[in-house]
């Protein structure tokens, strides 16, 4: 019965800080990243991970990282690859990339599947404002995209 209690006490305290938590994203910093299946040089090197790719934290374990990335997949990196910058996926080819947070404003540029763009900063009813690397900049919908 003791075990019992001790159990449904910690499954409500993991529920009630789970859902305080927001999703944490980062990206791969400068240089590419070896994805582990474990927390640990010695694991299994799975996927190496291009520059400014965005993550999701799943996990910190010490100076290693569990991540989940656009794919869904889980791998282990370790943190000092990790940086705060933020950048995101698309998730569909010719997705329109417009000049203000606005279905009817003027597309700015149309990106591909799989682009990267630099996440600047969040805008009013699910709209993100984003940089390409080639410097052009607009406003997408967070649905249209990974890592926000």
């Amino acid at each position: 019965m003791k075990s019992a209690r001790l159990f449904l006490s910690c499954a409500a305290l993991l529920c009630a800080t789970g859902a305080a938590q927001a999703i944490e994203y980062k990206s791969i910093g400068p240089a590419p990243a070896i994805f582990y299946d474990a927390p640990s040089l010695k694991g299994r090197k799975m996927f190496v991970a291009p520059r400014g790719m965005p993550v999701e934290v799943v996990l910190t374990y010490g100076d290693w990282v569990k991540v989940r990335d656009a794919g869904g997949d889980l791998s282990w990196v370790e943190a000092k690859m990790l940086v705060v910058r933020r950048n995101v996926v698309v998730k569909t080819g010719g997705t329109r990339i417009r000049e203000s947070a606005a279905d009817t404003a003027p597309v700015s540029f149309t990106t591909d599947k799989g682009v990267l763009l630099e996440l600047l900063e969040t805008a009013p009813a699910g709209w993100l404002k984003v940089r390409h690397r080639d410097g052009q900049s607009g406003f997408v919908k967070a649905g249209e995209v990974w890592g926000s």
